[in-house]
């Protein structure tokens, strides 16, 4: 009798313990995601002022505001943030958008019109480029 109450406190104690051991995986997991969420708007909203820096260092020679592009782009870096390659390569739906097609290779970038950017694999936001068709 004395064994069977014991085994039915332990098997309680052992499934409430596994029971909250779920609770703080399920609380960290929503947490995290919540982080992330939090993280990736902030970016997408932050994608614009990179834009504009690329755009300024292409037309003004400032070493300045080179170096705080860099710096800028480094920071991107360091949350995951990557640029998508464009130049050159095949047209992927999934990470480029054609705004315009032009003479070029065919379905080749031709040219890249506005970055697209990843956060550890997600797309942020995909790259607007010029796609080769042959005549």
């Amino acid at each position: 009798m004395k064994k069977k109450i014991v085994d039915d406190w332990k098997t309680k104690y052992v499934r409430a313990l596994a029971d909250y051991q779920n609770l703080e995986k399920r609380t960290w997991n929503e947490k995290e995601e919540s982080r992330r969420f939090a993280i990736q708007i902030f970016l997408e909203r932050l994608l614009p002022v990179v834009d504009t820096f690329e755009r300024a260092t292409k037309h003004i020679n400032d070493q300045g505001l080179t170096l705080a592009q860099k710096e800028l782009e480094a920071v991107l870096a360091e949350f995951g943030v990557t640029k998508i390659k464009t130049a050159g390569r095949e047209f992927n739906p999934h990470e480029m958008e054609c705004i315009e097609v032009t003479t070029g290779e065919e379905n080749k970038v031709v040219e890249e019109l506005q970055s697209g950017y990843k956060l550890h694999e997600k797309i942020l936001r995909v790259a607007k480029v010029k796609v080769g068709t042959e005549v």
